[in-house]
């Protein structure tokens, strides 16, 4: 009896203690809103749902089927198929007539790794890095990566003495350059980075001419050393004087051509390159060169007037003679120097936008990307920026804008199909300027505008049918014109000593 009236007084508590969790009635909720009857007792809650009204089913499988078969469901049906083929086939008519009306892409041409980027020559391995040797060669092909340089032309390296025929040893390392161990590090050092090794093998490379006196005898020795550089990975191999041996021993120089060529059969596809060094300039001499000693690739001097309209013919003429799979594009060397010390300060990035740009394989000597200069040789010591304490700032301010403006150029080659393989457009040229286009099927195209004159700007008045009236600019030489300007072309102003790249876009 006592026990109940304890669990009643809690109960009386409760209600009295916690209104809130009482429900509302009807009348406490006002008479918008119906409340379903709610109770608690003792933390439990308890709640009433009303029953369902109604319950909704569907039909059942023999109402369905007696429904289906009925004539008006069999006619909606037959309708809905009939659409649903209409519709496929109307999108299927709609795609063929898209892909037969859009424009089709050019196939790519053929292209050997050496047209791809440009070529990178250290023709004195001392002079190079601090170790002054092949090893120190290794070290840096990262740096030349950056510069996205596809093959190295390494040397010459081998043993020889000025005019001493009796001292060429074409299979050994010389000890001022390193050794074999060194080399095959240097090879898989680049191989691994992409880049390929191209070897000088030019015979008297120490004396005043590239041959000796007995040629012949020279070409006899120089096959079983080409088999044995192939061997150890090598990717082709550069001479120079090319027209002299060509023509003293003419039939073992074509034994010569066919013992490199024949290398493209090897598994990796690879093909190897040989590459001539001449400095015969004028177009007609060069073609004869070309044509007499086989080579892919020739060096010239083609490119080092001071003359805008030579440069213009020289490239034309070779252009529509060979295509740019077979045109090598160099100003400097590793006897005529290096490009600052032939073309100035003041053209240096001038010249990388006509290299970079031009249809053919640029190609560079050691440091021409930071502006080094000859001084009393043309083997100037390579500046590296942790060897550069003795310059002043302002020079080192200098090589580092030349390295920056270098490596942005290049790499745009490297990812444009136009600056890559494009068709070259020349546009205008006269004794100081040239203009020309870069352009590859559907891909963007840039044109190029050149100023060599040293004092006068000049404005170009660019009208043809393959360019717009407007282009947006992507590089400059000078601050005048700003990255993305959108330049009037047929008032284009080039400042003295002033290259521009602009870019417009394909039109159908």
């Amino acid at each position: 009896m006592s026990n109940k009236s304890e669990v009643d007084m809690k109960d009386v508590e409760l209600n009295e203690v916690e209104q809130e969790k009482q429900p509302m009635t009807e009348g406490e909720a006002g008479n918008n809103y119906a409340i379903s009857p709610v109770s608690e007792k003792n933390g439990i809650v308890k709640v009433k749902i009303p029953d369902e009204e109604s319950k909704f089913t569907g039909l059942s499988k023999e109402e369905l089927m007696k429904v289906a078969g009925t004539p008006g469901w069999v006619k909606v049906r037959w309708a809905l198929l009939i659409l649903f083929w209409l519709g496929w086939l109307g999108m299927l008519a709609g795609a063929i007539a898209i892909i037969i009306q859009a424009p089709r892409c050019k196939p790519l041409p053929e292209m050997n790794w050496w047209n791809y980027g440009p070529l990178y020559q250290i023709g004195d391995v001392n002079s190079f890095t601090k170790s002054s040797d092949l090893k120190g060669v290794a070290e840096k092909v990262q740096a030349m990566d950056e510069l996205k340089v596809k093959g190295l032309i390494i040397g010459p390296i081998h043993v020889s003495s000025e005019d001493e025929p009796e001292e060429l040893k074409l299979t050994e390392i010389s000890k001022e350059a390193g050794n074999l161990i060194q080399f095959r590090e240097l090879i898989k050092a680049a191989h691994k980075r992409g880049i390929s090794v191209v070897l000088d093998l030019t015979p008297n490379y120490k004396g005043k001419e590239p041959w000796f006196a007995d040629a012949v005898s020279t070409v006899v020795k120089l096959e079983p050393a080409l088999m044995h550089w192939l061997e150890e990975g090598v990717d082709g191999f550069l001479f120079y004087g090319v027209e002299k041996v060509s023509t003293a021993a003419q039939s073992l120089w074509e034994d010569v051509e066919v013992l490199i060529h024949n290398q493209t059969e090897s598994v990796e596809k690879k093909k190897r390159v040989l590459i001539g060094v001449t400095e015969q300039s004028s177009p007609d001499d060069v073609i004869a060169v070309l044509n007499k000693t086989g080579v892919d690739l020739l060096l010239t001097g083609a490119l080092r007037s001071t003359s805008a309209l030579d440069i213009a013919h020289t490239v034309d003429r070779l252009y529509s003679t060979y295509g740019q799979t077979r045109l090598a594009w160099n100003i400097g060397g590793r006897i005529a120097g290096h490009l600052a010390s032939l073309v100035g300060f003041a053209k240096v990035k001038l010249s990388y936008l006509l290299l970079l740009t031009l249809p053919g394989t640029p190609v560079f000597n050691y440091g021409d990307e930071i502006g080094l200069q000859d001084n009393e040789t043309k083997n100037p010591t390579m500046e590296w920026e942790d060897s550069q304490e003795n310059l002043t700032v302002s020079k080192k301010d200098e090589m580092t804008t030349f390295c920056k403006f270098f490596k942005t150029v290049s790499e745009k080659r490297s990812k444009e199909r136009s600056l890559q393989h494009g068709e070259y457009l020349p546009l205008f040229n006269s004794t100081s300027a040239m203009a020309y286009v870069r352009s590859w099927d559907q891909n963007e195209r840039y044109l190029i505008a050149l100023n060599w004159h040293l004092e006068e700007t000049v404005t170009l008045h660019l009208k043809h049918a393959e360019i717009p009236d407007h282009a947006t600019v992507v590089f400059s030489t000078s601050d005048d014109k700003r990255v993305d300007e959108v330049i009037n072309l047929a008032q284009l102003e080039v400042k003295p000593e002033q290259g521009i790249m602009l870019k417009f876009p394909y039109t159908p």
